[in-house]
């Protein structure tokens, strides 16, 4: 090793890309995840929080949560704020709190005002605080009036933090911070309103987990049909801390092949290492050193220039949290826990020495092997046979620890399986892949242009670039198109063709009093329109066959529909948008036991099927409905859907409101914007949600997200580019002897340039119409399969695949031969 590491910077890079890569994302998801813990009292409110749907608690359930420490009640709601004068209006997410909030954290508002200033009474008009996006939106300044429901309110300061705001989960509209008392005067609150009310309590005493878990149950004993869901400060941001998690599973995923594909450029670098060390190999062995000292020897040196790679991806990846806090301060309202995480590091040290062993153990095998009489005449390492059956075994088997390891650090083991499964696959098939291009050159008919001739016996000849080019680019650019066409079809399905089939509007929380009234009215504004209106109520499922659902196992995919609350229907008749898949709809004038329609694909997900039994717990009473039918629906209509639809008789008496659509095809803005003001000024507590405008919300989220994971995707092209410049600068030695013997014969620089151009396009071509093969086939798979959206191929990612593969491979394979080309002949020739 005293010549350097000139040769293996390479190969250190690519061990460091994969190993940063893993350990920062991993150490990055550990310190959100605590900051979450360690704030977990501030973003959740209280010590342990009690949440009821569309009602309050009873006298006996307060008594018993003051019992417990102080409260702090509040009410959510989703509302229309509009201006005093009608002339605008915009949707909100109205948080009505009490004298207590909050009970940890600190409310920040700009200019801080005290309580009674902020949210008090003044001449009959309430206080509120908002973000600026709120003001933004309505073109307004603090000081502005707006109207909530029936009554007025004065916006007296902008909302800067909101300390509970996490728990909370993702809203659609700006926060409308309020006082209950304002709430209850603005005639919103309504029986039947999606109203979610929320009990945070500060306990008395300091507890411990086992305290809250006593809680929990003594809550659920006292009261087993609330129908409450209980959160401690362990679990403050259930949903924050889930997307967190898939987040980093899949980044560590892509991390993990970033570090595979620079395995490749591990076995090249460890090859062109041996391939200059022939005449020391050759002469170890000619003194009598055994094949397993030589072994021994150059993995020892392997392992000591891993480690650099491994050390430098480490301090990257301990950096990344204090690089990525500020960066992600605007998207997680989270402070997160700046640190060391050794737990992190060490898993991507281990994948780093694994990668380095399983890439490296196949040439280091068959150096030992080689006769010291084929080295000594420069040969055997190009041969293609593979070493004795003990090395192969064990890089097989490293390669299988490689795996598991992966599928059992994943949360999701199912998605790490199949991606595992995939990059496996990958790795075989673009071997195959490779095989094939140098075999369709080896039987392609004799061509008269000298150039071309050249570049397809380059393809096909041994020691060939083909197999390490074809596989170092090919599993990089397979996973960008793969995710090209993910983002771009859901962004085609987004910004067009749900727009296309999804009514124009949603109106939530029509009262049953009003819903002739109602339907009148928009008939009256939208003559052209479809009005589609069904009763609405909220419920939660608590059992399964009589099982409660917490000790129920739900695979991933189907969790979901057991996680909080649900909204729920009931109907006479099949609902439009869908078709019976197995069991009978019930009469009309159906008045037996509670039956309930069961949406088929989340019945399979969870186990479900004709004569089960589902337990909802709606308005604090357990209801047992037996299910009588499944139902295949059309989520991608963007219509009215349930997962869930009961017989007419099972909430004979119940409380509720009612959800409405609107469409209207040729609707221009101007008289959707017109509707929508009529509508809020005429029904103040109908909650409008203007479709477009949601999608533009959700749009944005997704370019968000397309842009992030494309980013950290493009670590696994960059350790495809690195791998790339390896393979070519392995091959360097028999480009010059090439060069040499045809300069010799004749060949100008010109042609050889030629030459080498051709056979780099070709060998990109094959790489790119590979990557769009399987990338497409992948990008369809998730886009159809998993999601169940059309799937359509797009020209451009097909376009912008191509050029980059031909501009990577032309582009590194010309940098690499132009210093070729200016080799001398005189001495390559004497040591032919």
């Amino acid at each position: 090793m005293r010549g350097g590491l000139s040769g293996f910077l390479i190969f250190i890079a690519c061990i460091a890309l994969g190993v940063a890569a893993i350990g920062g994302v991993n150490s990055v998801a550990r310190s959100v995840t605590a900051g979450v813990a360690e704030e977990g009292q501030s973003l959740l409110g209280g010590d342990i929080r009690f949440e009821l749907n569309q009602r309050q608690v009873t006298q006996a359930e307060r008594d018993f949560l003051v019992g417990l420490g102080t409260v702090a009640e509040s009410a959510d709601m989703r509302s229309m704020a509009r201006l005093e004068d009608g002339s605008d209006q915009a949707l909100v997410e109205a948080k009505a709190v009490d004298a207590a909030y909050p009970l940890y954290g600190e409310l920040v508002t700009e200019p801080a005002l005290p309580r009674a200033e902020l949210f008090g009474e003044k001449n009959g008009v309430f206080g509120a605080a908002a973000p600026d996006l709120l003001f933004e939106r309505l073109g307004i300044q603090p000081g502005a009036r707006i109207k909530l429901g029936t009554r007025t309110f004065e916006l007296r300061a902008r909302l800067v933090t909101e300390p509970d705001a996490a728990s909370e989960g993702f809203g659609f509209a700006p926060r409308l911070l309020l006082s209950l008392e304002g709430l209850n005067a603005s005639g919103l609150v309504q029986p039947g309103s999606l109203v979610e009310h929320a009990y945070k309590v500060r306990l008395e005493s300091r507890t411990s987990e086992a305290d809250l878990a006593r809680i929990r149950e003594q809550a659920a004993a006292a009261f087993p049909e609330a129908g409450w869901s209980i959160r401690t400060r362990l679990n403050a941001a259930p949903a924050l801390s889930a997307n967190i998690d898939r987040f980093s599973q899949f980044l560590t995923l892509v991390g993990l092949t970033a570090l595979v594909v620079g395995g490749v450029g591990v076995a090249n670098a460890v090859r062109a290492y041996l391939d200059g060390k022939r005449g020391v190999i050759a002469t170890f062995k000619s003194l009598g050193a055994s094949g397993g000292f030589v072994f021994v020897v150059y993995l020892s040196q392997i392992l000591l220039i891993a480690g650099l790679g491994i050390l430098a991806g480490l301090v990257l990846g301990a950096l990344m949290p204090f690089a990525a806090q500020a960066a992600l301060a605007s998207f997680i309202p989270v402070p997160a826990e700046t640190g060391i995480y050794p737990a992190a590091l060490a898993m991507a040290a281990l994948f780093g020495v694994l990668v380095t062993l399983a890439f490296a153990l196949l040439p280091l095998g068959r150096a030992r092997d080689v006769p010291a009489t084929a080295l000594f005449r420069e040969l055997g390492f190009e041969a293609g046979a593979l070493p004795r059956g003990p090395y192969v075994i064990a890089a097989a088997g490293i390669a299988v620890a490689l795996a598991l390891l992966a599928i059992w650090f994943s949360g999701d083991r199912r998605i790490a399986t199949i991606f595992v499964g995939a990059v496996v696959f990958a790795f075989l098939v673009l071997r195959a892949v490779g095989q094939a291009v140098q075999w369709l050159a080896r039987k392609s008919p004799r061509v008269r242009s000298v150039a071309l001739r050249l570049a397809i016996g380059n393809i096909h000849r041994p020691g060939a670039l083909t197999p390490s080019v074809v596989l170092s680019l090919g599993l990089g650019l397979t996973l960008l198109v793969t995710l090209a066409l993910i983002d771009g079809n859901l962004r085609r399905q987004i910004a067009g063709t749900l727009p296309e089939r999804a009514p124009n509007f949603f109106f939530v929380d029509v009262q049953s009093t009003e819903v002739d009234g109602f339907a009148s009215f928009v008939a009256e504004q939208a003559p052209g329109g479809k009005l589609v209106r069904v009763p609405m109520l909220r419920g939660r499922i608590v059992q399964l066959n009589g099982i409660d659902v917490q000790k129920v196992q739900v695979p991933p995919e189907g969790a979901w529909v057991l996680r909080g609350d649900r909204g729920i229907t009931y109907a006479r008749k099949l609902p439009e948008s869908s078709t019976l898949a197995a069991g009978e709809w019930w009469p009309e004038d159906y008045s037996g036991e509670p039956l309930v329609s069961f949406s088929a694909q989340e019945a399979g997900e969870i186990g479900l099927k004709i004569g089960d039994t589902v337990t909802v717990n709606v308005l604090g009473r357990d209801i047992t409905a037996r299910i009588a039918s499944l139902r295949n629906v059309e989520w991608e209509s963007m219509s009215i859907n349930f997962v869930m639809v009961f017989s007419p008789n099972t909430f004979a008496g119940a409380p509720h409101s009612w959800l409405a659509t609107l469409t209207t095809p040729d609707a221009t803005i101007a008289e959707e914007a017109r509707l929508l003001n009529a509508v809020t000024r005429s029904f103040p507590a109908v909650t409008t949600v203007r479709v477009k405008d949601a999608l533009d919300v959700v749009n944005r989220i997704v370019e968000q997200l397309g842009t992030a994971i494309r980013a950290v995707a493009s670590v696994a092209l960059v350790a495809s580019v690195l791998v790339l410049s390896g393979a070519l600068a392995a091959g360097n030695r028999a480009r010059v002897h090439d060069a040499v013997v045809l300069k010799t014969l004749g060949a100008t620089r010109r042609t050889l340039i030629a030459a080498f151009s051709l056979e780099y396009a070709l060998i990109g071509l094959a790489t790119a119409i590979f990557a769009l093969f399987a990338g497409g086939l992948a990008g369809w798979y998730v886009v159809a399969q998993v999601m169940r959206l059309p799937s359509a191929f797009l020209p451009e990612v097909a376009l912008a695949t191509v050029v980059a593969a031909l501009v990577l491979t032309v582009g590194f394979g010309l940098a690499g031969t132009w210093r070729v080309l200016g080799h001398k002949a005189a001495p390559v020739l004497r040591n032919l």
